[in-house]
Parts: C-alpha cells; structure tokens; sequence
C-alpha cells in the first residue's frame, strides 16, 4: 500500500513533463509588433548602398540553447529598401557611427551574414541562436525612402533535443509509476493464476 501512495511523486512529476512536452510542440507566439525602422536613403552609385547598422548588441546567452525561436519580419516596400541580420562582428570591419551609419555596403559584410539582405523580397526570417547580433538596413539604389513599417511575429518552442529528452523523462517516469502502484509480476500471477 506504501509503494502505491510513493508512486504518486513519479506520476505527477511525469505528467508535468508531458504537459510542458503539449506546451512546446502547442508553442508560444506573442502577439505581432509593428515599428517603423529608419532606412539609409541610397541615391545611385556605382560603389553601392552604405548600410545603417543598429548601435547595440542583442546578446542571446547561452541557455537559450534549449529554445526554438523564430523570428518573422515583413516590410511594406521591398522594392525601394531591405532589412538584414548580421554577427556583432560586423561592427569591426563596418563600425556605425553616432547616427547609426556605416560606410560599408552589404557585400563587405558577407562572411557576417545571418538572415535578409537586398534578395529577401520584403521578408526575412531570423532563427534565433546564442550569440550577438545586430541589424543592418538600407535602401535600394536610387531610393531615397527614409523609414518603413517593418513587422515582427515570433515563434517559440523547446528546442528538439530538449522535446526529446521530455518525452524520455515522461515515459519513463509514467511507466516507473505504474509498475511502483500495479507490479506486471504480480498481474501476470493473478493472470496464470485464474
């Protein structure tokens, strides 16, 4: 009677495991966000459109490592400007000054490239990892567009190895619980004995 009431800890903390394992595959998305983003006018040249790269880090630590989250930006005219995604590194080669601005164009950032960029046809999508980044935007040659509505949805889940390291811990515990409560040993007895 004693293992049957212990078997109530492994239970609960098995269905815990499987309900947070509903939770991520369900997943999160906050509500969609709107901002209006400033945009370096580009008259043409044939040295190519300066970019304008955002002053601060977004540092993502570590244990976000665990997470799956997915970033979605769509702007309204991606015909006259572009949005981008860049390693933090970039400011080394392309350093933004006081207002933002830098003096290289998107090719001198190819080795730092993450997500977007003049081909992304006014979408990019951003999945989000450790590490730092930054943004980067500019218009198009000849546009002289100075902002746009850029707008973001977000996605997150546990990431697949956490989900599957879930579903271990849940069945496991669920299978520990029930064999703790109702012993197969003695089932089978009561079967070969009827």
């Amino acid at each position: 009677m004693m293992v049957r009431i212990l078997s109530v800890l492994p239970m609960f903390v098995g269905l815990l495991c499987a309900t947070l394992l509903v939770l991520s595959i369900i997943g999160y998305s906050p509500p969609d966000s709107g901002a209006e983003v400033p945009i370096v006018p580009c008259t043409d040249s044939e040295l190519g459109c300066n970019v304008g790269m955002t002053q601060d880090d977004i540092n993502v630590p570590t244990a976000f490592i665990l997470l799956d989250i997915r970033m979605e930006m769509q702007w309204d005219e991606p015909e006259r400007a572009w949005l981008g995604v860049v390693k933090s590194e970039a400011k080394e080669n392309c350093p933004p000054d006081s207002n933002g601005l830098t003096q290289c164009t998107w090719d001198d950032m190819e080795s730092h490239r993450v997500a977007g960029g003049p081909d992304s046809d006014g979408s990019l999508v951003f999945d989000i990892g450790p590490g730092k980044y930054r943004f980067v935007t500019a218009g198009k040659d000849g546009s002289s567009l100075d902002s746009q509505l850029v707008t973001m949805s977000t996605s997150i889940h546990l990431s697949n190895l956490a989900e599957i390291a879930l579903a271990a811990v849940s069945i496991l515990l669920l299978a520990g619980a029930g064999e703790m409560a109702f012993p197969v040993r003695n089932l089978w007895k009561r079967f070969k004995d009827a």
